[in-house]
């Protein structure tokens, strides 16, 4: 065992590469995906440099595993953490181990699967209502496309869709300004991020903007305890028996940061998410017709449904699929809570741990042909718990991967029922690295499908839209929180 006497020193060996004064922050903001695979050859763990700071990145699933699963020790922080907190506080993606269980314990009802079942019919008639609305020949602007849906099933379980228009309108364009700072501010020194550069000054007034949106909505619902039947509705009403007296309840500004932490990770993660499945469908004909025949089996010319999802294998292998190739969070940081060892390394309190999804769904050794997109990797079983992590692990696991998942199944189902998917061009499509892995700017053909010789194109029983607002957003805006991991 190596005992480090300052954080991260020792036997841990630097990556290449690293600059003076900047480390590694140079290769990561030029080519992140490019670097990170480049340590794939690191079977444990290497030393990264941002800057004077250091930090380790774990390339092991089974050492991955332990950070997961030890989160007494290894505990949310480091800088993508530090700069989420700036925007949705101390919520349950983002909040300290000290606080995590009984935030966990109150928002856990929020997710219990009996409001799964009534969160679906909400995603299934929002999926209807914006496959419906296109047109045979478009050419959509898909991760604009994904986020206007997932805001219409967002909204509608958040706030039973009570909000007024303007003020999601303002909310998304106030968020759009948030997360497209945000991976840049993540590897900006501290000293640079304090100027008050314009950027820096949209950013703060847009934050403080957000906030008291988020603080106007939950004083409307505390003045109206009516339950609405809705997300916000089971944060108000949840008491929490193992707290002390007086803290059975969520507070006005915990409750606030909860708000914040679903309202933006239920948009963003799920609209990557099918952005991205699309695209894989798209350039993957074969697997596409494949999934048009379960569609139209399974609803067989019926309205889709939330019972219809244990049915809808192959879409959901197509979901799991797209989550290993393109993991929304990409990549993670963990903070050393006190010295402690790690495969044969001890490390000092207040070490920087990095983890990366992206890094273990893409080795080869854990994956045959880990590049290629192929759904029926799955066919033999779950995926295992150790080398596949597209939503954390442990008490921190996504408390919303459920939800997630359903949303998503069922909205690519509801899009491929109506539609057949086909590239614009013939260059690849990489992802724009943000704080997710970004689709902004993916481009995709729709054609109404021909069922039969009778069928003239597309469904007619055009499903009626919701009454939630469909708001101009940034393309692929992504938001850094992933449904309250």
């Amino acid at each position: 065992m190596t005992d480090t006497t300052t954080p991260l020193a020792g036997s841990v060996p630097l990556a290449p590469r690293a600059w003076p004064l900047l480390g590694h922050a140079l290769p990561l903001l030029r080519d992140p995906l490019a670097f990170i695979m480049s340590l794939s050859g690191y079977r444990e763990m290497v030393r990264l440099r941002l800057g004077p700071s250091s930090a380790v990145m774990i390339c092991d699933p089974d050492l991955t595993r332990q950070v997961f699963l030890n989160d007494r020790t290894f505990d949310k922080g480091g800088p993508i953490y530090d700069r989420i907190r700036e925007v949705i506080g101390d919520g349950l993606s983002t909040c300290a181990y000290p606080l995590h269980r009984r935030q966990r314990r109150l928002c856990q009802p929020s997710f219990h699967p009996a409001r799964l079942a009534g969160y679906g019919a909400v995603f299934a008639r929002a999926a209807e209502a914006k496959a419906a609305s296109w047109q045979d020949g478009d050419v959509l602007d898909v991760t604009q496309e994904m986020m206007t849906l997932t805001t219409r099933a967002t909204m509608e379980t958040m706030f039973s869709g009570a909000l007024p228009a303007e003020t999601m309108r303002r909310s998304l364009a106030d968020t759009a300004v948030i997360v497209s700072a945000f991976f840049r501010r993540m590897m900006t020194p501290a000293l640079l991020r304090r100027l008050p550069t314009p950027q820096k000054r949209r950013y703060d007034a847009a934050r403080t903007r957000l906030a008291a949106t988020i603080a106007e909505i939950i004083a409307e619902r505390r003045a109206d305890p009516t339950d609405h039947a809705d997300l916000l509705s089971t944060l108000v009403a949840a008491v929490d028996e193992e707290s002390e007296e007086g803290k059975r309840q969520l507070t006005d500004a915990e409750l606030a940061d909860e708000a914040l932490t679903f309202f933006l990770g239920g948009m963003e993660t799920t609209a990557i998410t099918l952005a991205w499945a699309m695209h894989l469908l798209a350039t993957d004909p074969d697997v596409q017709h494949r999934l048009k025949a379960e569609t139209d089996q399974v609803l067989a010319g019926g309205r889709l449904d939330p019972a219809h999802l244990p049915s809808l294998g192959l879409a959901s292998r197509v979901v799991t699929e797209t989550l290993r190739l393109y993991p929304p969070a990409w990549m993670m940081t963990r903070v050393v809570r006190e010295d402690a060892e790690l495969g044969g390394v001890r490390f000092k309190g207040g070490s920087t741990i990095v983890l990366s999804p992206y890094l273990l769904h893409r080795r080869p050794d854990l994956y045959t042909d880990p590049d290629r997109f192929d759904p029926d990797r799955w066919l033999d079983g779950q995926p295992d718990r150790a080398t596949y992590i597209p939503f954390g692990a442990g008490a921190r696991k996504c408390i919303g991967d459920q939800f997630a998942l359903s949303e998503a199944i069922l909205a690519l189902t509801a899009i491929v029922d109506r539609w057949d998917l086909s590239p614009v061009g013939d260059q690849p499509f990489r992802p724009k690295v943000e704080t997710s892995l970004s689709s902004r700017g993916l481009r995709l053909r729709l054609t109404a499908r021909r069922r039969d010789a009778g069928d003239d194109g597309a469904r007619t029983d055009v499903a009626q839209p919701l009454s939630a607002v469909e708001p101009p957003t940034r393309p692929g805006a992504a938001c850094p929180v992933k449904h309250g991991e």
